[in-house]
Order: structure tokens, then C-alpha cells, then sequence
């Protein structure tokens, strides 16, 4: 396709911006709301897999549709991706409990990780290499955008309108991405003599929700070392042995291994997965500090990160460009995680009496390394093989990226719990007495982090106790938000060593001239000395 007109490639693009804004709002829409769709249809015991089940569906079909797209062409699964995705936004809104809704979010993981595989695919269809940082910005920019009208316009939708609206507001927005891919988006003829690989594809599939379910409940539904975890690592173990089996002896594999053989796909996406990493460490517990150390609303919360989102989607954009222009990408990548890291660290000294004016500005250096760094592994992976497999190479290091952030909401989760449970632990040696009897049960709940970030719920607490309790109350409050405080401190200073760590990696990023065209001339050799050696 990059022999289209400019004017032809700027419409499909704007087309591929408009569904993955569609796709990348309404998961990120349901955050704020869901606690009020929750009380109104029940299930509060399965509120988790209302995301879980998005992420697993969209993870798994994002990579076995980057090996499609290769055979079959993009056009078809993206214009399969919205029509999926809009039916699953349609019936999110018609469930009547949450059994239905976990279903429905399913459905729409489907659709969304097509349209997401697609999307970036897409960027490296119409555009040579050389060019593609630009649209790279963009597309990282609008997935930022996403994320920042996404949680606010779901609490103003549940707090003014019926909560059903959450799923329909954006429809339109998908009947038009549709529209114009149908009309402007080329068809491309199936490869020849190409097979599907279905063996390799469930073994894959097993693979990723094995991981992921591992990583999601260990050390939250059940403990690191129970039967139910071990049990999935273990999967995952002898699912990933099975599949590399098969992928060795396959004719057209779903993920082909060679291409680890490429240093730039290897390290790229090794890097990527632990940026995904250390990129969750600010996005999942900074709201921790904002509403549990600092007491403020979710509300603030919510603009807190809103400035670390502009500065991330602004950098991004000009990063895009700047690759653009000057056919480097390396010394951003290195400078990106740099930046982050330092946001990080500068994190790793909060305080509980800090103010959020300095919490924002650190914020806002965090986002500058993220929105650097966004654009530049994609092409990193997308400039180091073979146009012929764009799709599954695009796919592969989101995958990894997902994964990576999995992960690390986990590991760091786990962290803070621990740090929390030693801090709260060392305080009882110090002199802090003991809770009365009649208020064991109240601050046996206030264990929880999450409650501190509830300060209507304290507030009724502290209401129901006798007057002469409260100071012990806003003592031990005082106390645990001491100890979450150091808890979310070790959390970031662990975040910045990951990013340190991806910055390591990257030092072995190999720069290869950015291509300035799609038609590349690239050999077998390396496949067939691999298969050859194995």
C-alpha cells in the first residue's frame, strides 16, 4: 500500500486512529465506573474479571491475528474487528448481571485486539520505515488521549446518566472508522500455499492465559506458592515447550522463532516488556499515594495523571517526528528510559506530608520517558524484518508489552503488600498499643490499602465509634498512611530499577538504517540455517 497517494494514506489513517480511539477509550472508560455498575447488577465477587477477561481475549487475538493479517491482509480483520467490538459494546450495555458482562467484555477483547494488531501494522503497510515514526507518535498519542478522557468521562456518565451509556456513547465513532476502512483501505490478495497454524495457535493461546492468569491472581485471589498458581506456571512451562515443538516443525508458523535470531527483534521486545513493566509501577500506584497517603478524591486522582498523560502523548508526538527527521532511534530509546527512570526515583522520596504540586511535576518528567519511548520499539521491530512479517512481528512485541505490564502489576503488588505488612508489623514493637476490643473489627479492615483510598468509608468508621476512640483512630490512620507511604516509595524505586534494567538492555540495540521503502530484498538464509540447526 505505499504506493497510495499521500492524501489516500492520511484518510485510512485517520480511519485506523478513529477505531483505536473507539477501542482504546472503552477500556479505559470502565475503570471509574464500574463500582456503580457493580451496585446496581451485583457480583462484586467477580468485579475482577470484568478486566481480567478483556485482557486475556484481547492478548490472545492480537498475536494470532498478526500471523492472519500476513496471509489474509489487514482490511478484513480490522473491518472484522470493529463489527466485533461494536456488537460487544452494544450487549456490555444490555447486561442484566455480571456474569452477562464479564461474557460481553470477552467478546469485546476479541475485536479490540484486532483492531490494535492491525493498527500499528498498518502504520508499517502505508508508510517505509524512515516515515513511520511519525505516525507511531500519533498513534501512541491517541491511545494516550484515550486514557485521559477515558476514566473522566466514565465517572461524569455514571454520576449523570444511566450507566448503559457508557457503551453505546461512543458507537458512532466506530460506525465511521468502519465506513471509511470499507471504502479506502485496499484488499489484499491471500498468500499462496500459506497453511494455518493450529496446533501452534491453541498451544500459544494456552501459553499467554496460563502466564497471565498466574501473574493476575498470585499474591491477590490465592498465594504465590499455592497448588492453584504452581499449577499455572507449570502450564505455561509445558505449554511453551509444546509450542516451540511445533513451531520447529511447522511449515508456516503462528509466531516463526527465527526471528529471534534478529538481535533488534529480540532486545527490542525484551526491553519493551520491561518498560511495560515499569511503566505500570506509576499508572497503577500512583492513585494509591494521591487518595491513600494524601487523602484527596479519585476526581484529583484523576487529574493528577491527566498531566502526566499530556506530557507523555506531547513527547511521544514531537519523538515520532523527531525519528522522522533524522532516521535515529536509539539515542531516544536510551534517553526516554533515562528520563523515566529519574521521574521514578524522584517518585521513590515522596513523603506523606509532599505536596501534589511536587508530585505533579515529577509526573510529568515520568511521562516525558514514557512518550519517548512509545514510538520507538515498534519501529525498532518493524524495521528489522521482512515485510512479509510485519503483522506477527508488530503483534509479538505487543504481546510482550502486555505481558511485561501483567507482570509487573503483580510483582510490584506483591511488593507493597509485604512492605506495608513489615512496616505495619515493626510498628507494634514501638510502643503503638494495641487497638480496644470493641475496635478490632474496624481496624482489621483498615488493613487494606484500598480502603485508605476510600475517605467516605473511613469517615463513616470513624462516625461509628465513641467519641473518646477517635484520637486512636486518627493515630493509627496516621500509622498506616506512614506505612503505605513507604510501601509505594519501595514500589517506584523498584519500577526505576526494572526501566534501569530495560536501559541495559537497550545498550545492545543494534541501529540499522531506517528503510525508505517497504520493498525489501531480504533472504531466507537465516531461516533456513535456523530450521537447519534444529
Amino acid at each position: 500500500m505505499e504506493h497510495l497517494e499521500n492524501r489516500q494514506k492520511v484518510m485510512i489513517m485517520i480511519a485506523i486512529m478513529s477505531a483505536m480511539f473507539f477501542a482504546a477509550v472503552n477500556m479505559t472508560i470502565v475503570g471509574t465506573a464500574l463500582p456503580k455498575i457493580v451496585s446496581q447488577i451485583g457480583g462484586m465477587e467477580y468485579f475482577d474479571w470484568v478486566f481480567t477477561v478483556y485482557m486475556l481475549t484481547s492478548t490472545i487475538t492480537a498475536m494470532l491475528v498478526g500471523k492472519l493479517s500476513d496471509i489474509y491482509g489487514r482490511k478484513i480483520f480490522i473491518l472484522i474487528g470493529i463489527t466485533i467490538f461494536m456488537i460487544g459494546a452494544f450487549l456490555c450495555g444490555t447486561a442484566d448481571d455480571i456474569v452477562q458482562l464479564i461474557l460481553y467484555r470477552g467478546l469485546q477483547g476479541f475485536g479490540g485486539g484486532m483492531i490494535m494488531s492491525c493498527a500499528f501494522t498498518t502504520v508499517g503497510d502505508l508508510f517505509a520505515p524512515r516515515e513511520r515514526g511519525r505516525w507511531q507518535g500519533l498513534l501512541g498519542g491517541v491511545f494516550g488521549l484515550s486514557s485521559l478522557f477515558g476514566p473522566t468521562l466514565g465517572g461524569y456518565i455514571v454520576d449523570n446518566f444511566d450507566w448503559h451509556w457508557i457503551f453505546w456513547v461512543f458507537l458512532p465513532i466506530g460506525f465511521f472508522a468502519f465506513a471509511l476502512i470499507f471504502k479506502l483501505y485496499p484488499s489484499q490478495k491471500a498468500k499462496e500455499r500459506e497453511s494455518i497454524d493450529f496446533l501452534g495457535s491453541i498451544a500459544l493461546t494456552i501459553t499467554i492465559v496460563s502466564l497471565l492468569l498466574g501473574f493476575t491472581w498470585a499474591g491477590d485471589k490465592y498465594e504465590w506458592a499455592s497448588f492453584e498458581i504452581i499449577g499455572l506456571f507449570s502450564l505455561t512451562i509445558l505449554s511453551l515447550i509444546a509450542f516451540i515443538m511445533i513451531e520447529l516443525r511447522v511449515k508456516s508458523p503462528v509466531l516463526p522463532l527465527y526471528l529471534f535470531k534478529n538481535s533488534v527483534f529480540s532486545v527490542s521486545n525484551i526491553a519493551g516488556m520491561l518498560m511495560g513493566m515499569g511503566m505500570f509501577g506509576t499508572i497503577m500506584y500512583v492513585p494509591f499515594y494521591v487518595q491513600g497517603v494524601q487523602g484527596e478524591s479519585a476526581t484529583v486522582s484523576g487529574l493528577v495523571e491527566m498531566v502526566m498523560t499530556i506530557s507523555m502523548v506531547t513527547s511521544s508526538i514531537i519523538v515520532g517526528n523527531l525519528i522522522t527527521k533524522t532516521g535515529k532511534y536509539k539515542i531516544f530509546a536510551l534517553l526516554g528510559l533515562i528520563i523515566m527512570a529519574v521521574g521514578l526515583v524522584l517518585n521513590s522520596t515522596l513523603e506523606v506530608e509532599s505536596t501534589l504540586t511536587r508530585l505533579i511535576l515529577q509526573l510529568i518528567v515520568v511521562g516525558i520517558g514514557l512518550g519517548v519511548n512509545m514510538p520507538v520499539f515498534n519501529i525498532t521491530v518493524q524495521n528489522a524484518v521482512s515485510h512479509k512479517y510485519l503483522g506477527v512481528a508488530t503483534s509479538a512485541m505487543q504481546t510482550f508489552r502486555q505481558i511485561g505490564g501483567t507482570i509487573g502489576v503483580a510483582l510490584l503488588g506483591s511488593v507493597m503488600g509485604n512492605k506495608m505488612a513489615d512496616e505495619l508489623a515493626s510498628t507494634q514493637g514501638e510502643g503503638v498499643p494495641a487497638p480496644p476490643p470493641e475496635m478490632a473489627e474496624n481496624m482489621a479492615q483498615l488493613q487494606n490499602p484500598q480502603v485508605l483510598m476510600d475517605t467516605e468509608q473511613l469517615e463513616a468508621i470513624r462516625s461509628e465509634l465513641p467519641a473518646e476512640m477517635t484520637p486512636f483512630f486518627d493515630q493509627f490512620i496516621q500509622l498506616l498512611k506512614e506505612a503505605l507511604n513507604t510501601s509505594l516509595t519501595t514500589v517506584f524505586i523498584v519500577s526505576a530499577g526494572i526501566v534501569s534494567l530495560a536501559f541495559i538492555v537497550t545498550l545492545f540495540l543494534k541501529e540499522i538504517p531506517l528503510r525508505t521503502t517497504n520493498n525489501d530484498d531480504e533472504t531466507e538464509d537465516q531461516k533456513k540455517e535456523f530450521v537447519a540447526n534444529h
